[in-house]
């Protein structure tokens, strides 16, 4: 698969890349393989590293302790798994995609995202040839580093204040979506800056043209989100007690933030 040449600011070579750049995301979704700069995959995967790593030692300690957690794990991967498998057309002739991170990231924090997010990307990148593995660093720091923390941070900001549970996930799952894609746009304007405008231009024109489609897809997100913690409240209400997501209040059930 050919990589896409950065521009150069000295020739001004590259001057179409960004188109270019958004076709090819848009056939194979995520960051495709050979896609970055070799510095630049190598930077990301270093920086994404310790997150996975300290995610392993969460995700492991949760399951040698509560291993009654492994269904509810699953179902936050394949939830994962399944929402940004999907491929949604844009209007600008690019495509997004929703991220799914939000759900795992309530119930079980960002950590434990990190890996499940890594789990996702590596087999989707192997078995669906969407992403790829020179670009895993990349996108995994996108979708399950930078997308859970920041959800996370809003779901907990808003739980602090009293909002009420459902607005909260929603919120966070939303907040998610979002700060992948922003996240996604910075490491693309990084690699193919603009001839005329540099990174920030670049910048801009990343984010305003996937800002069509995935503000309304975030939204459709965060309101699948509630959908399904609403079925998990009736399902596992003494699981999320466990958690953190729910507590038992007089008699009724309550939110809290961890």
């Amino acid at each position: 698969m050919r990589a896409v040449v950065p521009a150069s600011q000295e020739t001004g070579q590259g001057a179409s890349s960004i188109h270019e750049v958004l076709e090819r995301v848009c056939r194979v979704m995520h960051i495709a393989e050979g896609f970055l700069p070799p510095a630049h995959a190598i930077a990301w995967g270093v920086a994404s590293a310790p997150f996975v790593v300290h995610g392993v030692r969460s995700l492991t300690r949760e399951v040698r302790e509560h291993p009654e957690s492994t269904l509810l794990l699953g179902a936050a991967g394949a939830f994962t798994f399944v929402l940004s498998a999907l491929k949604l057309p844009s209007v600008t002739g690019s495509c997004s995609h929703p991220t799914g991170t939000g759900l795992g990231a309530v119930l079980f924090r960002p950590p434990v995202m990190a890996v499940l997010g890594t789990i996702t990307l590596l087999f989707q990148a192997l078995l669906l040839a969407h992403g790829g593995l020179t670009t895993l660093g990349a996108n995994v720091f996108s979708m399950a580093i930078a997308g859970p923390w920041a959800g996370y941070g809003v779901y907990r900001l808003l739980r602090r204040l009293d909002v009420p549970l459902m607005v909260t996930v929603f919120c966070g799952a939303f907040v998610a979506d979002l700060a992948t894609y922003c996240v996604t746009s910075v490491q693309l304007a990084l690699a193919f800056p603009d001839p005329g405008s540099g990174f920030w231009g670049a910048l801009g024109k990343f984010g305003s043209i996937f800002a069509v489609t995935q503000v309304p897809l975030a939204v459709s997100e965060g309101l699948l989100t509630v959908l399904v913690m609403r079925l998990l409240v009736r399902s596992s209400e003494g699981e999320l007690t466990r958690l953190g997501v729910l507590v038992a209040r007089t008699g009724e059930r309550a939110a809290v933030a961890r």
